[in-house]
């Protein structure tokens, strides 16, 4: 139910804003508004003004909405009120209204950024796991336990990082961009920090996911390699192990954390099948081994080992916080970087050189909706404004039937003096139905492989 509440909240906080924004401006354009509606389908609820004559309604499928506004294209307009309809506005005015849904999106992002900025939130400190030694962490010469203060593309432009968000947000960068990130480390006071950069952009591909973090060799924070919540009937609980129980060793090597540990899990399948391993454990300060064959599963055409339970104890946190205009500033930042990521990522999907199970649908969407409202609303508000992000760049998008793809007819309009013909605009706006349709497809079908298969 959670998941429901804060997936449904989720679309009606950002439809609403988007045709906020196209209405505000319509108004402010002097073009009359008819009607302002949120979703599509069956009206569950409306109201007319009765000083504006615009009506407001709620409809039954909330996935989009509308402003109707006076058009010579969609029906009679009165000669008196002629100046009134949108068809009929200079350029410049339309562009505005039509953009201005996306913006909103963008601006409403930056709020939020900006109030989670301000407020404070509690993340994990900035305190690396030791990497696999193959990874571009280890060969960069990290082991673990180091504090990063500070990081950089190219080794230029170093900027703070508070917390291991940051760090990981920096690989992201690094990895789009094909370019090395630098990270500063901490070391005795009194010392210069030295700085270690790992040859990102030698990766192959576009990918950003979880096998992408897992060559560079930050994927989580330091942790001790502490077994959690067990899945009832999974390979942990059958072997043994309890929640509570620190595992030392694995086949006789150290574990220092958590990080190692999983990997070790991971790359337990050989040949299609798990190899069995000895686990030294610790468990109310006495030790014991125990055996244990991991379970071999599917990860986007990779067989990995998995063991049905969680790994890793609680991590160092800290407390980030800004002040009044560097929160501003970096949320405004915060939204052209996850911005041009985006776009980034999309130009690499088109050209096959990223993954299109990056694209995430709805069951993905409410999933993360409910984890982050259980999580509390600081998280909750950080993932309205991602999803706010993404919205305002999706309807961007040179898609005919999108905001974009109107701001693309526009610009014909503008180069050539006129507008496209009705049977370009037609055979187009089919086109863009197809295309929207087809994202819409994969999407579902990468949400169903992630949740459901």
């Amino acid at each position: 139910m959670t998941t429901l509440f804060a997936f449904v909240a989720a679309l009606g906080v950002l439809i609403a804003v988007h045709e906020w924004g196209h209405y505000r401006v319509a108004l402010a354009c002097g073009v009359k508004v008819l009607r302002f509606s949120i979703g599509f389908g069956p009206t569950l609820w409306s109201r007319t003004s009765a000083r504006t004559g615009i009506e407001y309604a709620l409809c039954a499928l909330p996935l989009g909405g509308y402003v109707r506004m006076l058009d010579e294209r969609e029906g009679d307009v009165p000669a008196q009120e002629r100046h009134l309809a949108f068809n009929v506005q200079p350029l410049s005015r339309r562009v505005m209204i039509v953009a201005a849904g996306p913006i909103a999106n963008l601006v409403l992002a930056a709020v939020l950024y900006a109030a989670v900025n301000w407020a404070g939130v509690e993340q994990a400190r900035a305190v690396l796991s030791a990497p696999v030694p193959t990874t571009l962490a280890a060969k960069a010469g990290l082991r673990g336990g180091e504090l990063v203060l500070a990081a950089g593309l190219d080794g230029h432009s170093m900027e703070q990082v508070k917390s291991f968000e940051d760090v990981r947000w920096w690989m992201t960068r690094a990895a789009l961009a094909r370019q090395d990130v630098c990270l500063q480390i901490e070391v005795l006071p009194n010392q210069s920090a030295p700085v270690f950069c790992l040859e990102t952009s030698t990766l192959a591909g576009g990918d950003v996911g979880p096998a992408t973090l897992a060559q560079i060799g930050i994927v989580s924070p330091r942790s001790r390699a502490v077994i959690g919540d067990l899945v009832p009937g999974e390979v942990a609980q059958s072997a043994g192990l309890r929640p509570g129980d620190w595992v030392r060793r694995v086949n006789g090597t150290d574990v220092p954390d958590a990080a190692v540990l999983r990997a070790s899990i991971r790359s337990s399948v050989q040949g299609g099948k798990a190899q069995q391993q000895e686990w030294l454990i610790e468990r109310n300060g006495a030790q014991q081994v125990i055996l244990i064959t991991p379970r071999v599963v599917d990860e986007q055409g990779t067989e990995i080992g998995r063991i049905g339970a969680a790994v890793g104890g609680p991590v160092e946190r800290v407390t980030v916080r800004y002040g009044m205009w560097d929160g501003f500033a970096r949320a405004v930042g915060q939204v052209w970087d996850i911005s041009a990521l985006s776009l980034r990522m999309m130009a690499r999907m088109l050209v096959g050189e990223a993954s299109l199970q990056n694209l995430s649908g709805p069951l993905t969407i409410a999933d993360y909706a409910g984890k982050s409202a259980s999580a509390g609303m600081v998280h909750y508000v950080l993932f309205l404004a991602l999803i706010s992000v993404s919205l305002g760049v999706l309807n961007l998008l040179p898609i005919p039937v999108l905001d974009g793809g109107h701001l693309m007819y526009y610009l014909w309009e503008w180069l050539t003096g006129a507008p496209p013909s009705v049977q370009w605009m037609d055979g187009l706006q089919r086109a863009g139905v197809v295309v929207l349709m087809g994202m819409m497809g994969i999407a579902m079908w990468n949400d169903l492989s992630r949740l459901l298969l």
